[in-house]
């Protein structure tokens, strides 16, 4: 494989915190590298410095003549009033210059991404379809190495098995930074975690994330065992040295020395092996034996005219865990606020036990006050907190999620996302409740703690509902799949892969649908290939069938928008009819543009 970029002996530290040392690692042609470790790890960081958008403290960085790596940021920014097709014409333009392939290449990358109206401004759009414009203009840049931070924030499980096919199929060589098990399963070659419990500060597997978990447990394990083998080893030496042995021969000042080396590696090894305590989560349940806590009748639910669930009714029981998939803005947190009685339906009606006790977890973390400390939002009260019957100190109870003892005072407004989560988990955890409603709870979590959240789940007795696109947790928890088709279909799934192979056929269906829709290709492939005068000719007049094909979708945008037209529920209907035809005019004139400047070469 070919070499691309190589980086040696990077360190980088922020005040007294050293984040990594000594680092030294190399990319070749074909590297696909999944980079995880805990939240405050370095991971970013040090994801920025490989691709040039920090310097570290100290190392060097050595790359092929010519390379293009790309950088994809964790936040998505765009002018919010350029549209779609501002932003991607301006990339495309800036890459391609007068490279007609490059063109062409771009153009394809543009027609993946299945943006529905590139004529919207990016602040209409929301933060799933912003993410695809992110990765969309990235791609167009034709990258030899792509840094990819955290990509599937976000997005909504379509988006990322969008994004998993991409990732899959390139020809370029990428690392990522995901929190996502499966992406990362099922994209990566290599695998490298950054974390102090490991020797160099790191550890590098060539296998995907799954072998590498197999492997790293094993190192662990032996890591442990060694603590064990060295402390005895040291109990014996020191004995040795309680007897009052003296340096009166080389031998005995060689175990002398020997003895102050061993308690070294001994200390080394424990601090290290500190590092494997997990986030302690454990949610509290009451204990109610009833079969069934919560049975929901004929649901519907609109929202904006938009109808979200129609006639849906569920039973909730002990060990009835339902996972909620579809896309974003679909109804998944509107029907967890329907269940726990915070919104109330349209029609249908939601019957629960006397005394059911309810928690929920708010993806926008609004219960959380921004401008409290971070020892307040833990106990409110005082000092002590009360967890399964017994005082809990808040310092203790903050060690139990990661936190600092010097982190108390800090404003809930400058913890991460991740530490919001933690504090969120935490005062679910005090209380006892029949049935837990968590709205995307993954989101910002490090790996490590995903996972003791998840064998928190799997040991709650009472009802759980999840929404969520974490793949991994929901096939591994899930009783039942509850899929969204955002077009106010909503089915019960037995699992997770059966969700996923209904949207995959229906995928196929669509797209057979539109190539049915699409003139019919020429069944003699060398007269198409060749650039006729037909075809300059067609090139000539396509820039302006495009502007007035967007100017009509322009007008149309406005008739929808007109509050006069609301009162015509007929007459608003053709409107968006005709919108949406006019919309894939549009669409279908720049795949055929694209078409032309491929023939003319």
């Amino acid at each position: 494989m070919s070499f691309l970029i190589s980086y040696k002996n990077l360190g980088m530290s922020f005040g007294s915190q050293i984040l990594f040392s000594d680092l030294s690692m190399a990319f070749s042609a074909g590297e696909k590298l999944g980079l995880i470790g805990a939240n405050g790890s370095g991971k970013s960081t040090l994801l920025k410095i490989f691709a040039g958008v920090i310097q570290p403290d100290t190392g060097q960085r050595l790359e092929r003549k010519n390379l293009r790596p790309v950088y994809l940021a964790q936040q998505d920014l765009f002018d919010s009033e350029k549209t779609v097709e501002d932003i991607l014409s301006h990339v495309l333009s800036q890459t391609a210059g007068g490279d007609s392939e490059m063109f062409s290449k771009g153009q394809k990358v543009i027609g993946q991404a299945q943006f529905p109206d590139t004529s919207m401004r990016t602040g209409e759009l929301s933060g799933g379809w912003k993410k695809r414009l992110a990765i969309c203009c990235a791609l167009i840049k034709q990258p030899d190495i792509l840094f990819l931070d955290e990509p599937t924030n976000h997005l909504d499980l379509e988006g990322i098995l969008w994004l998993e096919d991409l990732l899959k199929n390139a020809t370029f060589s990428f690392v990522l930074v995901s929190h996502d098990r499966y992406l990362l399963n099922h994209v990566t070659n290599r695998t490298v975690e950054l974390g102090k419990v490991y020797s160099e500060g790191y550890l590098k597997v060539d296998a995907n994330y799954e072998e590498f978990l197999e492997r790293r447990d094993m190192l662990l394990e032996r890591q442990i065992k060694q603590e064990t083998v060295l402390a005895n080893k040291m109990r014996r030496e020191t004995e040795w040295l309680r007897r009052g042995a003296k340096a009166r021969s080389t031998k005995a000042q060689y175990r002398i020395d020997n003895a102050s080396r061993l308690n070294g590696e001994l200390s080394d090894l424990r601090q290290r092996n500190r590092q494997l305590a997990d986030v302690d989560i454990d949610f509290q349940s009451t204990g109610r034996k009833s079969k069934r806590l919560l049975d929901a009748y004929n649901l519907t639910k609109s929202l904006g005219g938009r109808l979200l669930f129609d006639n849906l009714s569920l039973s909730l029981g002990p060990g009835i865990f339902i996972g909620l998939l579809g896309a974003n803005g679909c109804g998944k947190s509107t029907l967890m606020k329907i269940l726990a009685g915070s919104l109330i339906p349209d029609s249908g009606h939601v019957k629960m036990l006397d005394d059911l006790k309810i928690v929920m977890f708010e993806q926008d973390r609004a219960m959380l006050d921004p401008g409290i400390s971070l020892k307040k939002a833990l106990s409110p009260d005082s000092d002590t907190l009360i967890y399964r019957g017994n005082p809990v100190h808040v310092v203790t109870w903050a060690k139990k999620f990661h936190f600092h003892p010097e982190q108390l005072d800090t404003p809930v407004a400058k913890l991460s996302g991740g530490e919001q989560s933690r504090v969120i988990i935490a005062n679910l955890m005090i209380k006892e409740v029949d049935i837990l409603f968590l709205d995307e709870p993954t989101n910002d979590l490090d790996i490590p703690t995903m996972e003791v959240l998840e064998e928190s789940l799997a040991d709650f007795p009472g009802a759980i509902v999840v929404a969520s696109h974490d793949r991994y947790m929901l096939d591994n928890l899930a009783t039942h799949i509850l899929g969204f088709d955002g077009e106010g279909s909503v089915r019960l799934y037995a699992n997770l892969s059966q969700w996923i192979s209904e949207l995959q056929e229906k995928k196929k269906k669509a797209s057979k649908k539109k190539s049915k829709s699409e003139p019919s290709k020429s069944k003699k492939p060398e007269k198409t290939k060749k650039f006729s005068y037909k075809h300059d000719f067609e090139l000539s007049q396509i820039e302006e069938k495009i502007e007035r094909a967007e100017e009509e979708v322009r007008d149309l945008e406005s008739a929808v928008n007109d509050p006069a037209l609301s009162k015509d529920a007929a007459m608003l209907q053709d409107v968006c009819k005709r919108l949406g035809d006019a919309q894939l005019r549009v669409n279908e004139l720049y795949g055929r543009w694209a078409e032309l400047e491929s023939l003319k070469g």
